[in-house]
């Protein structure tokens, strides 16, 4: 039988809820989350905590695009990598390469420059392509599905 005598409703618990504030009822909330949860899990309660978590550091975020501020992502069939060009006049010193995680931008601001950007996904060799458009570099590079598995064993050592 679940204990349902540990939840603080009543039938005065309707008059109250009504005239709360949304600011009290929010740390209403919180408050008996946070009685029911343990420890451990007490970060999950504001959403802000739990995704910045998952979000890049700053440092990360800059050391391996330098000052391109590019951004990445990928599509069910396509990584795409937009990087801002604030000079026209790049373009036509820029070299663009990518290998199968990585896309590799040279020449671009200064002549000894170069930039390594990590893919989301594995990419395959051929089909990629790059527009240019509104101050926008796009490069669109066809994702490799690799549905190649290989098994491994476990062994039990005693």
């Amino acid at each position: 039988m679940f204990p349902w005598n540990i939840f603080p409703f009543n039938k005065d618990m309707k008059e109250s809820l009504q005239k709360m504030k949304p600011g009290e009822i929010d740390k209403y909330v919180q408050d008996i989350i946070g009685k029911a949860l343990p420890d451990n899990m007490r970060g999950m309660m504001n959403p802000q905590e739990m995704f910045n978590a998952f979000q890049p550091s700053a440092s990360q975020n800059s050391a391996p695009t330098g000052s391109l501020n590019s951004s990445a992502f990928e599509t069910h069939d396509y990584v795409y990598v937009r990087v801002p060009i604030k000079d026209e006049e790049w373009l036509k010193k820029l070299r663009l390469y990518h290998t199968s995680n990585q896309l590799i931008l040279e020449h671009i601001p200064e002549h000894d420059d170069k930039h390594t950007i990590t893919l989301p996904a594995i990419v395959k060799k051929k089909g990629a392509a790059a527009n240019y458009k509104d101050g926008i570099l796009e490069v669109k590079i066809p994702k490799n599905v690799d549905m190649q598995f290989s098994q491994i064993d476990v062994t039990e050592i005693m």
